[in-house]
């Protein structure tokens, strides 16, 4: 530590009376560092593979772009997070934004795209508060913890039907569905984040309102919106920091918020505001701005398809070829391509070695979420293929060192 010349601190006593005091100011040089993994030696930054479930992985090229923007935006001597979400700086930031993403879905122009704040759980009140009313009956098909909570609130406003029920590890398929006959919607998660299932095609319910939470899928591979009525997802999986929740909602569905509801829950209040009825968070509005910028720049989710399929084969490979060693609790059909969960059923007891010499070995976040144990790889959009042959290699490695 080095100690500073003491900095002079002017206040007053009770009495009135001015006092000068000095106070010291310390500090603290680091200058130890410690020698990367060989794993992560080669990342830029001094970084690991971060493999969490959310918050999550950022290019490394938007957070050095963010970086560079953080004290001066565009030489307006102004940081993203000082200016007003009313002057025209912010508004071309917010307006690129939802540009870039309706360029990247092809959302059609009878959708309204929101940037709202609350998170994806917000939107399980939001949606049966604008959608239906009360005594109305609205379909849930449960499939995982988000899907659950989702339909647990949407009880408390609607009748709720569970149109079907998965079992964490398979789902159940569109045609077994029961479906009510004048229900006001049908919701699902499309990528259940603890579970590892994922629906690998637009479910087909007719001409009821298709609403889906896509928090940890989104922009991973591309989507038809107009085969939906609602898409939300909170942006801190795949998209961008935490603190943002995107909402794409067709024209129609606005306008029918129960009288009851809070502002802040009527979908409408935030269309005729531009998203702006509030301060928005403008700095994670931002930075998913220029993570869509650079997915068009990469050749669109086209593309991330293909990169993400590439990047899960290997892993569930991993997996697969360790002749029982590893194993992956979900039906082959609807494995995830974003969080894959895996055990070491014979030697449950390694699973916390695996964690801890993952982490010396500069891959991170690799527990499973508490409420199911082993572990679980979350490998959304950012990560790159190194960052899972990096997994992938130490899995073998870890294999060969304790079968039995």
């Amino acid at each position: 530590m080095q100690l500073q010349q003491a900095k002079m601190t002017v206040g007053r006593k009770p009495s009135g009376r001015t006092v000068v005091s000095r106070v010291p100011v310390v500090r603290v040089n680091a200058t130890v560092a410690m020698p990367l993994p060989s794993s992560t030696a080669a990342q830029p930054h001094g970084r690991v593979f971060n493999f969490s479930a959310g918050p999550a992985i950022l290019p490394v090229d938007v957070l050095e772009r963010a970086q560079a923007d953080l004290v001066n935006w565009q030489g307006t001597g102004m940081s993203i997070m000082e200016m007003s979400h009313r002057g025209k700086e912010f508004e071309s930031v917010i307006q690129k934004a939802e540009a870039d993403l309706r360029a990247l879905l092809s959302i059609p122009s009878n959708y309204k795209v929101l940037f709202l704040q609350g998170g994806a759980s917000t939107q399980f009140s939001m949606i049966p508060l604008n959608l239906a009313k009360a005594g109305e009956t609205v379909d849930y098909v449960v499939t995982g913890a988000w899907s659950k909570k989702a339909a647990e609130e949407a009880k408390k406003y609607c009748d709720l039907n569970i149109a079907a029920k998965g079992d964490n590890k398979s789902l159940p398929p569109v045609s077994g569905w029961k479906l009510s006959p004048n229900s006001r919607y049908v919701h699902y998660c499309d990528n259940e984040t603890i579970g590892g299932v994922e629906f690998k095609s637009t479910p087909d319910v007719g001409d009821r309102v298709l609403v889906s939470d896509m928090s940890s899928n989104f922009i991973s591979k591309p989507v038809d919106v107009s085969k939906y009525g609602v898409i939300y997802a909170g942006a801190q999986k795949n998209v961008g920091p935490a603190g943002v929740t995107i909402v794409i909602i067709r024209e129609d569905l606005i306008g029918h918020c129960r009288p009851e509801a809070p502002t802040m829950l009527d979908y409408k209040i935030h269309v005729d505001n531009d998203s702006m009825y509030n301060t928005p968070p403008c700095w994670a509005i931002y930075v998913c701005g220029l993570v869509f910028d650079k997915l068009l720049k990469l050749g669109g989710l086209e593309a991330m398809q293909k990169l993400n399929e590439e990047k899960a084969a290997i892993l569930y490979d991993a997996i697969t070829s360790s002749n029982g060693f590893y194993n992956s609790p979900v039906d082959p059909a609807v494995r995830s391509l974003m969080n894959v969960p895996f055990t070491i059923p014979s030697q449950p007891d390694l699973e916390n070695l695996f964690i801890k010499e993952a982490e010396k070995a500069g891959m991170l976040q690799l527990k499973g979420h508490r409420s199911v144990g082993g572990m679980r790889a979350s490998i959304y959009n950012a990560m790159p293929v190194e960052g899972v042959r990096a997994l992938a290699n130490f899995m073998k490695e870890f294999a060969a060192k304790h079968a039995k």
